[in-house]
């Protein structure tokens, strides 16, 4: 027989089902609200008031989806790599972000793990991955997954999971999972029905929020930290990505991110590798990444979107919606977020109509992941344009080099690298039919407010859309992409010989620019990043500093007199001074 628990503090009667047979659960004495019982090993869930039974809320498998029963896993079963994994800290590392069921044509962890020497000759240290909890369907984002304890099965569930880390770690990379604790998808939610998972005191953009303060959320917190836990424990994963922490609403004295930074330390102390929190926030608040005895929040890093808009905007002149304040002097906007982080910090917000956040620790850089792409910022376009696709390859090349040469942790999208054609769209898979033309209607109703005809919007039920996400792996091989991908190879590589390229104090970089002339200096010690973005001729750039070698070039520049460099249109160069 096999013990079997759950928490359902408001049941009266609770039951495991398992082959269609239902067995009494009785309470736990010193666990209010816990159940417990025994009964065969097999594929269960649980009997609520002798309602159908439902999938487990800390199911580790759901081999027949979300709406299935669930399967226990034995995690000490799964044979690693002789090789032990001592893990790798993120400062000074970089970070590819890829989404498993659009990095390859299969879709899977194994075709993913094929292509992991592709990242190792990139040069990148650690492999984002998309959230993989199950959601409806075979294909979708990932952020609106459900059994938050679980892997998507389609992806090739929690042994493919297992099988994809070990990989990487053979290799030498680490692996970051973004997980999702602010919400739960519209389908295949069946936490309501267990307790108080979520409360209507909050709201947010999906709904009543996550039960963090009200009764019955010192449960909900254990439930979402032991799930941080088993993929930091059960799966080895290294770090993880916490998805739109601004709307983790916490009104207790200990904020649920505090809670879970402790609990991820001692995880660490204890086996001894360096385990890691990266937020998304768009509070612009440095205490998101304060350390704890600093009266912080005490994460590791957080995504900064700030410095992805203003080099958006400086690269594509793109100046609508939340784009209006950087576009307004782009190159000054890109300047302050090298040097100070934040471009909001404190300043009035446009786009929000009020002011919005605080100066950013200038010797912290390093707890900020700078981006040019991001899944983020071209799925949510209406059609899911990438950069490649709004600029010139010469711009590409600028934009990664300020990005790869910057005082942050730099994050690349995966096939950024070569200037990938491919979109990346919004897809889904629901199989309620109701919610999937909701969907579809709502995504065309975005769109519409920014003049987008709907048959012009990509279905997002649509098989069409997700073919259209995956990458072409022959891009890789051929012009101009190959030397876009040497390009990259190069910068990454710059960074591990060149110690002022992987400086994260942000008062000791400098920059100085003219945009009315379109050039940009990033001073980095005896070294500068210098871009030419305007004009059709070539244009002299002062260097401050005698001209001594070129490190990185591409498009063309010679060296002229009283220190200046003559850069050709849309180049960027990497140069050492005197």
């Amino acid at each position: 027989m096999t013990s079997y628990q759950v928490w359902a503090p408001d049941a009266v009667v609770v039951e495991v089902e398992v082959g269609a047979i239902p067995y009494l659960m009785t309470r736990i004495p010193d666990r209010p609200g816990w159940w417990e019982g025994e009964a065969p090993e097999g594929d269960y869930g649980f009997r609520l008031g002798g309602r159908p039974a439902l999938p487990d809320p800390r199911s580790a498998h759901q081999p027949h989806g979300p709406d299935g029963l669930s399967r226990k896993v034995d995690h000490a079963a799964f044979h690693w790599s002789d090789t032990p994994w001592h893990g790798r800290p993120l400062p000074g590392s970089v970070v590819y972000e890829l989404h498993i069921g659009t990095f390859t044509p299969d879709g899977t962890f194994d075709a993913a793990a094929q292509r992991l020497d592709h990242l190792v000759d990139l040069g990148v240290d650690f492999v984002e991955l998309l959230p993989v909890c199950p959601f409806p369907g075979r294909y979708g984002w990932g952020y609106d997954g459900v059994s938050l304890w679980a892997v998507h099965e389609p992806y090739g569930g929690p042994e493919g999971l297992k099988r994809f880390v070990d990989a990487a770690h053979r290799r030498g990379l680490g692996v970051i999972l973004d997980v999702v604790h602010n919400h739960l998808g519209p389908s295949g939610n069946y936490l309501p029905a267990f307790g108080p998972y979520f409360t209507d005191r909050h709201h947010t953009p999906w709904g009543s929020a996550v039960n963090l303060d009200t009764p019955g959320s010192d449960e909900v917190r254990a439930y979402l930290i032991g799930s941080a836990l088993a993929w930091l424990r059960d799966y080895q994963i290294d770090g993880l990505r916490l998805d739109a922490v601004h709307e983790l609403v916490d009104n207790r004295a200990l904020h649920f991110l505090e809670e879970l930074a402790v609990e991820v330390r001692k995880l660490a102390d204890a086996t001894g590798r360096p385990l890691f929190l990266i937020g998304e926030s768009d509070l612009n608040n440095p205490r998101t990444t304060t350390p704890r005895q600093a009266g912080g929040l005490g994460l590791d890093a957080q995504w900064s979107d700030d410095f992805h808009h203003a080099l958006h905007a400086l690269l594509t002149g793109e100046s609508q919606a939340y784009y209006g304040d950087f576009g307004a002097d782009p190159y000054a906007a890109v300047a302050k977020t090298l040097t100070r982080g934040f471009f909001h910090d404190g300043t009035w917000s446009t786009f929000r109509g009020r002011h919005h956040g605080r100066p950013f620790p200038a010797e912290y850089g390093h707890r900020l992941l700078g981006y040019l792409q991001t899944h983020d910022q071209i799925g949510n376009r209406a059609t899911g344009e990438r950069l490649s696709a709004l600029t010139t390859p010469g711009r590409l090349a600028a934009g990664a080099a300020l990005v790869l040469t910057s005082p942050f942790t730099p994050m690349l999208f995966m096939g950024e690298e070569w200037g990938a054609s491919t979109p990346w769209q919004f897809f889904t898979d629901h199989t309620d039919p109701g919610l999937a033309e909701a969907v579809r209607q709502g995504r065309r109703r975005e769109f519409a407010e920014y003049g987008w005809k709907a048959e012009e919007v990509p279905d997002p039920q649509a098989r069409s859309t997700v073919l259209a996400s995956v990458l072409d792996w022959t891009e890789p091989q051929r012009r101009p992409h190959a030397e876009l991908l040497d390009w990259y190879r190069q910068l990454i590589r710059l960074r591990r010989t060149v110690p002022e390229l992987t400086d994260a104090d942000l008062s000791a970089v400098r920059v100085t620019h003219d945009a009315e002339q379109g050039w940009l200096a990033v001073h980095r010690g005896p070294y500068r990043v210098i871009v030419h973005l305007g004009g059709q001729t070539p244009l002299a750039v002062p260097l401050d500093a005698p001209y001594r070698a070129t490190l990185a070039l591409h498009g063309d520049c010679w060296p002229g007199t009283d220190d200046h460099l003559y850069l050709a249109p849309d180049t960027t160069v990497i140069v050492q001074t005197a």
